[in-house]
């Protein structure tokens, strides 16, 4: 048996080098005094989020990652997927929620519907 294919959406690994040079460019501040040490879990927050964050797509369903939790969401709870007026894309479930998927653009919506094994229908016809 086969694994299905996975479409990945992740965040610019760029979040990631600038969390890593934030984190270096506070420890002089850090070091300053000892209640300006928790000024390094903002870098470090960052650093984790952009490297955990985002969103997989196959053939059952979706995998939402987040900084601190995932949640699987099957195909068959979603109701419809969409953008919202920031551009980013949302996944409405059978329940009334709206879930913002992470690292996941309007433009990017094609290649996440075809992780379903389906195609979107034809705009111009």
């Amino acid at each position: 048996m086969t694994k299905p294919a996975t479409v990945r959406f992740r965040h610019n690994q760029a979040l990631l080098a600038a969390a890593i040079i934030a984190f270096f460019g506070a420890l002089p501040l850090a070091d300053v005094r000892a209640y300006l040490l928790p000024v390094l879990l903002i870098p470090l927050a960052v650093g984790v989020w952009a490297w955990r964050a985002g969103t997989d797509a196959d053939a059952r369903g979706l995998s939402v990652r987040a900084l601190a939790g995932q949640r699987r969401i099957a195909w068959d709870e979603v109701v419809e997927l969409a953008t919202d007026p920031r551009g980013r894309a949302v996944a409405r479930l059978d329940d009334g929620q709206q879930i913002v998927l992470p690292a996941v653009r309007g433009t990017d919506l094609p290649r996440l519907v075809s992780a379903t094994g389906q195609t979107l229908p034809d705009a111009a016809g």
